[in-house]
């Protein structure tokens, strides 16, 4: 009987791995970007993930549904590490004597999100927010999960999602009024409208996966 991706990929089959990298690198890349907000950061957060997830790999049931919802939650772990990491750093920096700044004309040639204005109001608000609700918006508007997705990606229950959502959604239309309510023609900008076709070749090598 052939073996399942679930149960390929739990044996360590390292071409089941490469399949699962190509359907969801985009998706994970696309999630940590609007988690970060910065396309760098992004794809060190994809090659982390994937690199994290063949470690995790025995933890995958040998059956259930798509593994979208276990690599974004890998995800959204492994952007909380780096959003620390970055905090850490740029204390110590911070800490140093001050240097003459020159201003890096490279910002102005960035043009990757179709509604740059938007996003950038939109972000400011989510600024705001809870990390546990920025996440749920990450998970549950941007990425599309359904609440149970979202509630397995983050290993808390469903009514967790359901709340945070909701708070959420109240306090971004207050800040920046903006309605996260399904099918509005107002709300954050989702997939599609992110340079969809720019993913990062950092594919892991079978000698860094091991």
């Amino acid at each position: 009987m052939e073996m399942s991706v679930r149960a390929r990929i739990r044996a360590g089959d390292s071409d089941a791995f490469g399949s699962l990298f190509d359907d969801y690198a985009r998706a994970v890349h696309h999630h940590a970007f609007r988690l970060t907000g910065d396309w760098s950061t992004a794809e060190d957060v994809l090659s982390l993930t994937f690199l994290e997830a063949w470690r995790l790999r025995t933890s995958v049931d040998p059956d259930g549904g798509s593994l979208r919802p276990w690599l974004l939650g890998i995800a959204t772990n492994v952007a909380r590490n780096t959003r620390r990491a970055a905090r850490r750093h740029e204390a110590a920096m911070n800490r140093l004597p001050r240097e003459e700044v020159f201003p890096d004309f490279a910002d102005e040639l960035v043009g990757r999100i179709d509604d740059a204005g938007r996003l950038a109001a939109v972000r400011a608000a989510l600024s705001r927010l809870r990390r546990p609700e920025r996440e749920v918006v990450a998970l549950c508007v941007w990425s599309g999960l359904d609440y149970a997705a979202a509630a397995q990606a983050l290993a808390v229950p469903v009514g967790t999602v359901r709340s945070r959502l909701s708070r959420a959604r109240k306090k971004l239309h207050k800040y920046a009024g903006t309605d996260l309510s399904p099918g509005n023609g107002n709300s954050v900008p989702g997939r599609g409208q992110i340079d969809g076709d720019r993913v990062p070749a950092v594919r892991p090598t079978q000698e860094e996966a091991r």
